[in-house]
């Protein structure tokens, strides 16, 4: 009978000592309620704790990657499109995160949708798809700012995706075609503009030097008598047949003076 009782005594300081270890995890942290208020935070490793008495919250220290669903949005100039986004946060201070709101993941989910909305709301379609920075940094500051006193720290926001109504893509992919076109045209008529230059600033040469404008021409003699086998009747200028004529002149002049 005595010994029983000590197993029983034995047993029960055995159920007693294991509710009140509790090990905590490196990246978790415990917020302990005493009789129903806040006594502590359990810090990582082995810990104790009063059965009954106290009870432990585990609070998560590693940072959550949440996915933001996709959101209706009308932007400013009033086009609708769908945008979804990711939300960087961690738990700075657990104690905050359970008593201060009731479930703070699902608190800070609601809470960048309805930032998210907002945001990409006030802003017109070009600066959505030119200016995301600008807008993940917005978020970012809005969202933490309303999370701080939940002891939640968020990081960064990153908006993921914006589906444009198919007319208006469309209507881009239109647009950008014309602003390629318009590039390509830009830049033909710059290397026309370049090329004509050049071809001033020859003719200015050749003009100024008449022995040159003659080398030149009979080296394009040249190059159609080497690359083509047809016949072609090509002008001649009378200044490069002055010469002749002068010579003949004079060899004809020569020849009746003797007679």
């Amino acid at each position: 009978m005595f010994s029983g009782s000590i197993l029983i005594v034995i047993a029960i300081a055995a159920v007693l000592i294991a509710l009140s270890i509790k090990i905590i995890k490196e990246y978790e942290r415990g917020v302990v309620f005493r009789l129903g208020r806040f006594h502590r935070v359990m810090e990582a490793g082995l810990n104790f704790r009063i059965p009954v008495i106290d009870q432990v919250t585990v609070v998560s220290l590693r940072e959550v990657v949440m996915d933001v669903p996709s959101q209706e949005v009308i932007t400013r100039d009033n086009v609708s499109v769908k945008v979804n986004a990711v939300l960087y946060f961690r738990v700075l201070h657990p104690e905050k995160a359970v008593i201060q709101v009731e479930n703070y993941l699902y608190g800070t989910s609601q809470l960048a949708q309805t930032t998210l909305r907002s945001i990409c709301g006030q802003a017109e379609l070009d600066e959505l798809l030119a200016e995301r920075d600008d807008i993940n940094r917005k978020l970012q500051e809005i969202i933490d700012l309303q999370t701080e006193p939940w002891g939640v720290k968020v990081r960064s926001v990153e908006v993921k995706q914006i589906d444009l109504p198919p007319d208006m893509q469309r209507a881009m992919a239109r647009q950008a075609e014309a602003e390629r076109e318009k590039r390509s045209k830009i830049i033909h008529a710059e290397g026309e503009f370049q090329a004509a230059q050049r071809l001033a600033d020859a003719a200015g040469v050749l003009g100024g030097e008449p022995a040159a404008l003659q080398l030149r021409y009979l080296q394009t003699l040249s190059e159609i008598a080497t690359e083509n086998n047809s016949t072609i009747a090509f002008p001649i200028p009378i200044d490069m047949m002055r010469a002749f004529y002068d010579s003949s002149g004079r060899s004809g002049g020569g020849g009746g003076g003797q007679g």
